[in-house]
């Protein structure tokens, strides 16, 4: 994998798309009561020790940041192999990095933690469909 040719404008707009979508899952109007009920905490609160807005926000965006570069090193080490890569191309990578991987990755500590199914589906969706968009979105990019 090499970072020559890799489009950091995708990435950006990759990385911010993910970003939004991530604050709308998981707003207080869609998957965040859900979810905080389903890990137990049905004030929907976090403790005063849980809630340091910095490593929150902080860990937030390195995660989608690294998870969006990763990506794009992968699709632009795709494109180079197959010049007809596309749009499509991209997202079926995304979607498939994103269930395979990042879903089922955690599954096995997921079920070990104690966390329900879930509570698994509603965090890990997530990240399936932001890998989906952010693959056709870096592919469109490249």
């Amino acid at each position: 994998m090499t970072f020559s040719g890799l489009n950091f404008i995708g990435i950006l707009v990759a990385f911010v798309v993910s970003f939004i979508s991530g604050g709308i899952w998981f707003g207080p109007k869609t998957f965040y009561p859900v979810w905080m009920k389903e890990k137990g905490i049905e004030s929907g609160q976090l403790t005063e020790n849980q809630n340091k807005p910095a490593l929150l926000f902080g860990g937030t965006i390195v995660g989608v940041l690294v998870m969006t570069l990763t990506l794009g090193l992968i699709i632009n080490s795709l494109m180079v192999h197959q010049p007809q890569f596309g749009i499509t191309d991209g997202a079926g990578v995304g979607f498939a990095l994103g269930v395979g991987i990042a879903m089922f990755a955690s599954l096995s500590h997921r079920v070990f933690g104690g966390d329900n199914l879930k509570v698994w589906v509603i965090e890990t969706a997530n990240d399936a469909i932001n890998l989906t968009i952010a693959g056709a979105i870096i592919a469109y990019f490249n």
